[in-house]
């Protein structure tokens, strides 16, 4: 008889989910109804084209790892201990329900805050935690902690986020500018087309404050130090306008104060940008001949740039430059921070928006720490946060001022439910923790920032033990809490094809068939040959920063350097970069083996001059310290970046560093200017050789 043959694995077509503008189509291996195996990029998105990250080609890792939380569990030990007994899903939420019923009775609804974030990209899964918040008048979020700096300076100029399509990078382009991202560790697909064009001719500039895995691909490294991008931009166009490279007759009829712009400029010489940005002013010359030499220029402007209290004014700045030359006009040229304004979606079932009450008081995301620690001004006016409902987020890792975030999750009067797939830092601090699917257990669907297309998953595996999506979490509260809302009678699917419907979108079944649909614009639009997103269809030089709110008196009128970051002194000489790393994705991955296992430990990437000032070599332990407290990072003298800029990548988890607490120590949670943003990148520290 015959030796039993071994089954070839099923293919499934999936999405992925993870924070990364790529939202890669994704091509699963199905070993049975439990099991998957290896992970590949899909090829019926040409933007994905069959290429995706190592860590999710290796998410089996991941969905199988034995330290996967299964079963709902109530805290029997001190909060920040772990110490936990398995309950049934039962008790779990009516435990839940029964908290946040007693604090709204005693302080109002707005004292319970359902908290969230991106640990899924799905519109379902991620954003359906937001319907309850608005039934049950719990206090609204002001989302800011990855893209509002960004948004909010590229929006200034053009009016909407979106830009040309990515894939003419690959085809079309002849320069190409990645300004304040790694796509190497963060976004992969872009160095596909970034590569394209490059085997094409095409010349790739990289603007970073260090040499990054992408910058060692490029032909030129610009690398200003942080916080300083606006400042090269205005150079660079100071040089556009001066040496004939600017399109005046773009200028007059698509901009709106192209005269006032190359009269400020004319004051904003290299010599000046030298001075603030740290380059030279042949640097600074030598990349604006470049850019200037092509109308086919491209700029992928990422997020990495804008993470400083001026982050919205760099953004701004740099987006201005291909108004200044024209590129909008030839395929390949332009520029893209985004895409997801081109998505005709209708969130209002998913996200219960015809429920918003705007009287009810907003908390900002990324103050957590000081909300926490119940600061008045973080409060917005209201009563004390006692209840979280936290989903998709690891905020005692992940938020800037971490000391006055651990210091809030252990207050006795908090009540905090964690629905999470890992025991993370802030599971650890809850009350109840609730075991969460993973993306190929659930359906959902997704918009692409990076791409044009609305991508539809189902499910691929069953999920182990007791995990539930989110929806299903969220629906079940809402029965308990006595909210009410058609959004928590539908299935996630019937919410994905209730919103498709009104959008005049091709139904999830469809979409899946066929690989997902793209809402790519038509070049004229795409490219703002039909006008930009504003009544009078020009570009902004003026941006009107009051029209965002907060604190925009103090702004610049026209593309400057904006002086308000974290400024080095002689007591923090040095400017602190907390960039992602390759295989960690904010602080998801941290718990697979080899993440782990190429990651190493926290290394704090440093200049040789200021490796031999402190004494310090390879290895070594270096203190980072400023007002908020120190960690501690090993050595790694690295060229390519300014002395007195250092980097430390991934948001390691907080027992790797030796105090217990990870590098968010550090990082404040000042908003950015106008209204809120992350400044994770805008932090002056001071360094000492450490102990050993």
């Amino acid at each position: 008889m015959n030796a039993r043959q071994p089954v070839s694995p099923e293919i499934v077509p999936s999405v992925c989910p993870h924070d990364c503008t790529s939202t890669c189509a994704l091509d699963v291996e199905r070993l049975d109804a439990n099991t998957i195996g290896r992970v590949r990029g899909g090829q019926r998105n040409d933007y994905t084209a069959g290429v995706i990250c190592e860590k999710v080609a290796r998410y089996a890792e991941r969905i199988h790892h034995p330290d996967r939380l299964l079963h709902p569990l109530k805290r029997t030990g001190p909060k920040g201990s772990g110490q936990y007994a398995q309950v049934s899903w039962e008790e779990a939420l009516d435990t839940v329900a029964e908290a946040f019923i007693q604090r709204a009775q005693q302080h109002g609804s707005e004292t319970i805050w359902p908290y969230f974030y991106a640990g899924t990209m799905g519109l379902v899964q991620r954003d359906g935690i937001n319907r309850l918040r608005h039934v049950m008048r719990y206090s609204r979020y002001w989302s800011t902690i990855c893209v509002t700096l960004a948004e909010n300076g590229w929006n200034a100029g053009t009016g909407a986020k979106r830009g040309t399509d990515m894939r003419e990078m690959g085809e079309h382009s002849e320069v190409v500018v990645i300004w304040g991202g790694n796509p190497v560790n963060t976004q992969v697909n872009v160095m596909t087309h970034a590569m394209r064009a490059k085997k094409r001719g095409a010349k790739l500039v990289v603007v970073d404050p260090y040499r990054t895995g992408t910058a060692e691909r490029a032909d030129l490294h610009v690398a200003p130090r942080p916080g300083t991008d606006g400042a090269l931009a205005c150079a660079v166009m100071h040089v556009l306008f001066a040496e004939g490279m600017a399109d005046w007759d773009y200028l007059r009829r698509y901009t709106d104060a192209p005269d006032e712009l190359a009269a400020h400029v004319a004051q904003r010489p290299p010599q000046w940008a030298s001075a603030i940005t740290g380059l030279s002013v042949d640097e600074i010359v030598a990349f604006a001949r470049l850019y200037g030499s092509t109308k086919a220029s491209y700029i992928r402007c990422h997020h990495g740039f804008s993470r400083s209290r001026n982050g919205a004014v760099n953004m701004h700045a740099v987006s201005c430059l291909p108004a200044v030359t024209g590129a909008w006009q030839v395929p390949g040229g332009g520029a893209m921070f985004g895409q997801s304004a081109i998505y005709p979606l209708d969130k209002s079932v998913i996200e219960g928006l015809d429920t918003v009450d705007t009287s009810v008081r907003w908390l900002d995301q990324s103050r957590l720490g000081p909300i926490l620690v119940n600061q008045a001004d973080a409060l917005n006016d209201g009563p004390p946060v006692t209840g979280l409902l936290i989903q998709n987020t690891n905020p005692a890792s992940v938020c800037p001022e971490l000391d006055k975030v651990l210091a809030g999750f252990a207050r006795e009067d908090l009540f905090t439910c964690v629905h999470e797939q890992f025991m993370t830092e802030t599971a650890a601090y809850a009350d109840i923790v609730l075991p969460a699917t993973m993306f190929l257990e659930h359906d959902d669907c997704y918009t692409a920032s990076g791409h044009t297309v609305f991508q539809v998953a189902r499910k691929v595996v069953e999920a182990p033990g007791e995990c539930r999506e989110n929806h299903w979490v969220i629906c079940e509260l809402a029965r308990r809490l006595g909210a009410e809302h058609r959004g928590f009678q539908l299935s996630a699917l019937e919410l994905i094809d209730d919103m498709l419907a009104k959008g005049g979108l091709w139904d999830a079944a469809t979409n899946v068939a066929r690989g997902g649909q793209d809402c790519a614009l038509p070049f004229e639009t795409a490219h703002y040959l039909d006008g930009f997103a504003w009544p009078d269809k020009r570009f902004r030089f003026k941006p009107d920063w009051a029209a965002f709110g907060g604190r925009h008196e103090t702004m610049p009128k026209l593309p400057d350097h904006f002086d308000v970051i974290d400024e080095s002194t002689p007591e923090r000489p040095y400017r602190l970069v907390t960039a992602p790393a390759r295989t960690f994705l904010n602080s998801t991955f941290t718990e697979t083996p080899s993440s782990l296992k190429r990651e190493k430990q926290p290394m704090l990437l440093m200049h040789p001059d200021d490796c031999a000032t402190l004494g310090v070599t390879e290895g070594d332990p270096v203190l980072i310290g400023n007002d908020a407290g120190s960690v501690t990072a090993a050595c790694c003298p690295r060229e390519g970046q300014q002395p007195g800029v250092v980097v430390l990548e991934g948001i390691w988890p907080n027992r790797n560093f030796g105090e217990g607490v990870g590098v968010n120590r550090l990082t404040s949670a000042e908003p950015g200017y106008p209204n809120g943003g992350a400044v994770f990148h805008d932090t002056a520290v001071w360094l000492r050789k450490g102990p050993g």
